[in-house]
């Protein structure tokens, strides 16, 4: 199983959830994008990315989009949907 970084994932390409890295102990960022439902086991998907630096990124998580930048992304761990365990 590939292990990656959601702002290193293809675009239109299912990925996984895996964790959320904690930057510093009760990490309001990570606490946040969990609370989007970026948990473990969710289904992600990088939909488009912006059109100079490519930020942000659109995401998608379960049916929920959203902009995140790429330092937001990078926290975000993920494995490809279709790799075995």
């Amino acid at each position: 199983m590939r292990d990656l970084k959601l702002s290193e994932l293809p675009r239109r390409v299912a990925a996984i959830v895996e964790s959320v890295e904690d930057a510093m102990p009760n990490d309001a960022i990570a606490r946040r994008l969990r609370e989007l439902g970026f948990v473990a086991g969710e289904r992600v998907e990088l939909m488009a990315a912006g059109p100079f630096t490519a930020e942000p990124l659109l995401v998608q998580v379960g049916f929920t989009r959203f902009a995140l930048r790429r330092v937001e992304a990078a926290r975000v761990r993920v494995a490809m949907a279709g790799d075995p365990a």
